[in-house]
């Protein structure tokens, strides 16, 4: 239905080319088109590694079924996303990723019957021309911030509610539960003034979010593909003198030459600054006998998330027996944790019986022991015993959901520290191990 402040998404977008041929994930084989997508390099390197491109038609449909049923199984009418993830998780359009995670300009509805309208920036609606579940695209209608508002925004605030007032009457009746994600306080106010009823809308779409389906899963091996393939760009380069940000900066180049999108934090250090941990990409030039720590956090291809973490040595020289022994117990941490993962644990049995990390690494533990994966770091955190939050996380493990397992291993007042993490993925008997990036044989035993 088309009304005065919204487009009605074609089936077929007219002024895109018409090519009968397709790409792997069921993309037109056009590189003119609007949407984003994976290069030639990358789908040549997936099918060389017996990679299997995810069918996207089906992916973005599992997606908003996941969405309908969990607002169906909560008795809420819709759920308004503004966090640029959860949109991109319901419609799998982006636009500005970054700029809109801070400057909130986008936000999609989605009812529960599957209606799908979504707000974007002004004159962009060319950009999800292509994605036949959005049902309706309105221009601007979402930037009720002050950068673009000014002293008017409670203004544009109340026109952006009115909207979704109506939104709800037309496909919720009289059901006034409407769950929201993250939301400017005058948009939320004049939600509140139209006795609307703001529900939790991030549990929600972390709930809908934390199982994969089969082109998820597909999707998340090959962006975790070709963040291995970046990382072994890395490999290559390490050598005394780099400086940390030169070495860090390939990461990013080849992940953008395959059709990856970003990389979420810039965690690379070396010699002194490996411990403590956090310490982000810097000047320092790397030097013989140092060791080099990063997390890649890279958003990938299709938007996944690709979250692994290596410690090498740099230069021919041997490792000292510290950085052999730290090594190793990083190693044995994440080995014993994974062990325990299979369907119908409980997150809390997995703080319980987690390895138990020796006393003078305690003091410097990462902040969880492990964390959901998909668009980005997800639900759930898996915490240490001296962090666990009762009652925060009363669920278990369900095949679909796929975690990174974390260890950071550095005594307080040492030199180094290694840093090291497995994305893995929950199956109907155990796990998968989805990272393949080999360990450095330098550190080990």
């Amino acid at each position: 239905m088309e009304t005065t402040f919204s487009i009605s998404n074609r089936k077929i977008d007219p002024a895109r080319r018409r090519t009968s041929k397709s790409r792997p994930d069921g993309s037109p084989d056009d590189n003119d088109r609007v949407e984003t997508g994976p290069t030639d390099i990358a789908f040549q390197e997936w099918e060389t590694l017996g990679l299997t491109a995810p069918n996207l038609d089906r992916m973005r449909q599992t997606r908003l079924d996941r969405i309908v049923a969990q607002l169906q199984a909560r008795d809420y009418a819709g759920v308004l996303c503004f966090d640029p993830l959860n949109i991109r998780y319901a419609t799998d359009s982006s636009n500005m990723q970054l700029w809109v995670s801070h400057d909130p300009t986008r936000a999609v509805f989605i009812s529960a019957s599957g209606h799908v309208v979504l707000w974007d920036f002004d004159r962009c609606d060319h950009l999800s021309s292509h994605l036949p579940l959005i049902n309706e695209v309105r221009p601007g209608g979402a930037s009720f911030i002050y950068f673009l508002g000014g002293d008017k925004v409670n203004d544009m605030a109340r026109k952006f509610a009115a909207e979704v007032n109506l939104l709800l009457k037309e496909h919720g009746g009289d059901n006034r539960r409407l769950a929201v994600d993250k939301i400017e306080i005058p948009g939320l106010r004049a939600l509140d003034a139209l006795g609307i009823q703001v529900q939790d809308g991030m549990q929600l779409m972390e709930h809908a979010r934390v199982v994969k389906g089969v082109d998820e899963i597909n999707a998340m091996k090959c962006s975790i593909a070709t963040c291995e393939i970046a990382i072994a760009e890395m490999r290559k380069a390490l050598m005394p003198g780099i400086a940390e940000v030169e070495l860090w900066s390939i990461l990013h180049r080849e992940n953008i030459a395959r059709g990856g999108e970003w990389i979420e934090a810039r965690i690379l250090n070396s010699g002194p600054r490996t411990n403590p941990w956090m310490q982000e990409a810097g000047p320092r030039r790397i030097e013989a006998g140092d060791l080099l720590a990063f997390d890649t956090d890279l958003i990938g291809p299709y938007g996944m998330c690709a979250d692994l973490s290596r410690t090498w040595l740099c230069g021919d020289g041997p490792a000292s027996n510290e950085q052999r022994l730290i090594h190793s117990v990083a190693m044995e941490h994440i080995a014993a944790n994974i062990e325990l993962l299979k369907p119908g644990v409980s997150f809390a049995e997995l703080t319980e019986k987690g390895h138990k990390l020796p006393e003078e690494y305690v003091a410097q533990r990462y902040c969880v022991m492990m964390h959901g994966i998909g668009l980005c770091d997800e639900y759930p955190a898996i915490y240490y015993p001296q962090d666990f939050i009762p009652g925060a996380f009363d669920y278990v493990l369900e095949p679909g959901m796929a975690l990174c397992v974390e260890a950071y291993i550095g005594a307080v007042g040492s030199r180094d520290g290694v840093k090291l993490e497995e994305q893995v993925l929950i199956t109907e008997t155990g796990t998968e191990i989805l990272s393949h990036c080999p360990f450095d044989d330098a550190l080990a035993g």
